[in-house]
């Protein structure tokens, strides 16, 4: 498929010329249907409970006219899955359009199709039944369903906050709302096949923080990866680990550690959710966008009426590059992802483009490292490393303000940490100004400071249970082990 449609951005990112804005492109697409006219189409995403809506319009499906509009509806649907999950997709429109396009998804989504990986990880591992996609008419399609709560923010008693990464694993102790203890422990989970490694990992973090508080009232955390009542459904952080074993002791992780902890009130969450409340707690306000650029890109966002919504909000594979040749995802196949652009991989990627030669075997953590270090000393080489992710930035925040209704943006994760960070912010707000300045006067950047950036989410985190019966000291076991689980065979 050729999609015959070009854009001019104003502004290219220096190390990669070729990134082909995925807001621009539909600017483009969605004035093409204005000047052509076309059919409505419509996507309903079902999942437990709730029902997401989009409504659009495409050209005429005929002649040239199909490959844009085919380009178009899977780029869009791959960006909606994502945001909002589903396992269940109805495409709605008149049987000229809807079924034919209806068809094409289906294959794409199919077991053997492009999107396989997408299709099995929403449908088996998240919501666990096949993924299916139908058609319908525009009149029979299923009311939407958005249901929202209240997240965190109570800060009373003696709590541990704590946030999974998949290079670090940060850990806070909270002590009526102030914060008496945080740190960070690197610790790779994502190539550990042993759940013992993930347990034993968590628990020591909750038992250092947990020594500085007189009692443990109750403990919140937040996740790279997806949860549902506190249950873990996927996560690159758990990749390695064998589906027996997934399934037999990953799933219920936590409830064990909970139980191990005496059963205080325990709540786990996406850590994009987190990034979000943390925002929202700082600015004492709603309308909060967050994405964290760590080892992935986490996201969560918090309503303008300050809840949470059953959206995944799982960025890291939603489309942001158009190109047919952009950077291709190695967990999901896919190409022009927002991981590629926002984590740490993308500043792996982009060393060699800077001239920067570290060795391969280097982890990332440690070549983002390197590269901070390099742009505190005034290296030019790596200024232009997040000269190229502002750019990114500033044309995916317009993208993401034709999905989330936000007028504040939080921005934080290690990739954020130093003098990048700042260039970061203040190159993609010099897009936003030149090319979406209707998105610019209303859009509010938070730049959190450094403790902030490090560890705001595992405080966040904190609040997210209500406290109830406290379990004094005496009672709790900090140190014991998980008998059900096999020893490593490392």
């Amino acid at each position: 498929m050729s999609p015959l449609l070009t854009v001019s951005p104003k502004f290219r990112p220096v190390l990669d010329p070729g990134f082909v804005p995925a807001a621009l492109w539909n600017r483009a697409y969605r004035a093409a249907v204005k000047r052509n006219g076309g059919p409505q189409l419509a996507f309903a995403l079902e999942r437990t409970g709730s029902v997401s809506v989009f409504h659009a319009a495409v050209l005429p499906h005929q002649g040239s006219n199909t490959a844009l509009n085919l380009r178009y509806v899977e780029r869009l649907l791959k960006f909606l899955l994502w945001q909002k999950g589903g396992h269940r997709v109805i495409v709605a429109g008149d049987s000229q359009t809807a079924a034919p396009i209806a068809g094409w998804l289906r294959g794409v989504y199919a077991p053997d199709g492009a999107r396989a990986f997408d299709a099995h990880f929403l449908g088996e591992e998240v919501y666990g039944r096949p993924m299916a996609v139908e058609m319908t008419t525009i009149d029979q399609l299923p009311a939407e369903k958005e249901p929202a709560e209240p997240l965190g923010r109570h800060l009373d008693g003696y709590r541990i906050g704590f946030d999974l990464g998949a290079s670090d694993r940060k850990c806070a102790a909270v002590a009526e709302g102030k914060v008496v203890f945080s740190e960070e422990v690197p610790w790779n989970p994502g190539s550990e096949s042993d759940p013992r490694y993930h347990f034993e990992g968590i628990n020591d973090s909750l038992a250092r923080a947990a020594a500085k508080l007189p009692r443990v009232d109750a403990i919140g955390g937040s996740a790279a990866g997806v949860y549902v009542a506190n249950e873990v459904r996927a996560g690159s952080l758990y990749r390695s680990v064998p589906r027996p074993l997934f399934d037999q002791h990953i799933r219920r992780l936590f409830f064990d550690l909970q139980e191990h902890w005496g059963g205080v009130p325990f709540e786990v969450v996406n850590d994009g959710e987190v990034t979000a409340l943390a925002g929202s707690m700082a600015l004492h306000d709603n309308a909060v966008l967050g994405i964290a650029m760590g080892s992935s890109l986490a996201a969560g966002f918090v309503t303008p009426q300050g809840g949470i919504t059953t959206w995944l909000n799982e960025l890291a594979f939603v489309p942001v590059d158009f190109r047919e040749q952009a950077p291709r995802d190695e967990w999901s196949g896919d190409t022009g992802v927002g991981v590629q652009y926002f984590s740490q991989q993308a500043v792996g990627r982009l060393l060699a483009a800077a001239g920067i030669h570290l060795p391969p075997e280097m982890p990332l953590p440690a070549k983002l490292e390197q590269v901070q270090k390099l742009m505190a000393e005034g290296d030019v080489r790596a200024c232009r490393i997040y000269e190229t992710i502002s750019t990114y930035l500033g044309y995916t925040i317009a993208h993401l303000a034709d999905f989330y209704d936000f007028r504040n943006l939080l921005v934080l994760g290690r990739v954020m940490t130093g003098q990048g960070g700042d260039l970061i912010l203040s190159g993609a707000r010099e897009v936003l100004d030149a090319e979406f300045p209707e998105l610019a006067g209303r859009i509010r950047f938070h730049i959190p400071g450094e403790q902030e950036k490090r560890h705001g989410q595992a405080i966040a985190a904190a609040s997210l249970p209500k406290v109830g019966q406290a379990v004094p000291p005496a009672n709790r076991n900090s140190q014991g082990t998980i008998h059900a689980i096999p020893q490593s065979r490392r």
